[in-house]
């Protein structure tokens, strides 16, 4: 994926916080169309923009939305929930499991014929989180790493097919989604400027905001990177 210009362009969640920075980025960036999708989409000035209806528990709003786009270059995974839950609330992981994993997981696949075609890419928003559980969010932490490792499995057996795979394992982002997090954030902006940037650089793992970059550079050679690259390797000897 050299850049996004031209490039058509779905990002979920795009209705608020880090979805409607991604389409402002992508649109700034020379995107042909943008898809801004959302269970309440909103209308947009620009264009190129087309709202569209779109819950990610939604099996038949995820036919619906693949029937309305005829071509798409790059996926992004942005639509998630957070609920502050601890282990004992099965239903609350439910919850968590059904959008941050089954919701990626049923549009990923609703879309992968299209990205296919268009050899584009896939881009999953997942966190820190991913790779070390926050405790206070334990059930958030344990959605967003099993979506990681359907990423890792996805880049790996679609590699053959000339589709990129990203995750963004970001931190603390300034939306409502962190609001009760005092801490400090980054902002939905400079987020989505760094997750295009990793996007175009063909990045596997995208690093967007100050608290994930401090692991960013030692990430390429760790284990679990390393490992992950002799699991691929089977993926390509079979």
């Amino acid at each position: 994926m050299a850049n996004i210009a031209d490039k058509t362009v779905l990002i979920t969640g795009a209705n608020r916080g880090l979805g409607q920075a991604l389409v402002g980025e992508a649109l700034g960036r020379g995107a042909k169309r943008v898809y801004a999708a959302a269970r309440r989409p909103l209308a947009h000035r620009d264009g190129r923009v087309t709202p569209l209806t779109l819950d990610v528990t939604d099996p038949a709003q995820i036919r619906a939305a693949v029937d309305d786009v005829e071509i798409l270059d790059v996926l992004v995974n942005n639509a998630g929930l957070a609920l502050y839950a601890d282990l004992g609330d099965r239903s609350a992981l439910e919850q968590l499991l059904a959008v941050n994993l089954f919701g990626t997981y049923d549009v990923t696949q609703g879309f992968l014929p299209l990205l296919t075609r268009s050899r584009g890419a896939i881009v999953t928003i997942s966190s820190l989180s991913a790779i070390a559980a926050l405790p206070v969010q334990p059930a958030y932490a344990i959605s967003k790493a099993a979506a990681f490792s359907m990423t890792q499995a996805l880049r790996a057996l679609l590699a053959g097919q000339g589709v990129g795979v990203h995750a963004v394992l970001a931190g603390p982002i300034d939306t409502d989604m962190s609001r009760n997090l005092d801490i400090p954030k980054a902002s939905p902006e400079s987020v989505a400027r760094a997750i295009f940037d990793g996007v175009e650089k063909d990045e596997e793992d995208i690093f967007p905001d100050p608290l994930s970059e401090a692991i960013a550079e030692s990430w390429p050679g760790g284990a679990a990177k390393t490992l992950e690259r002799q699991f691929r390797a089977f993926v390509a000897a079979a």
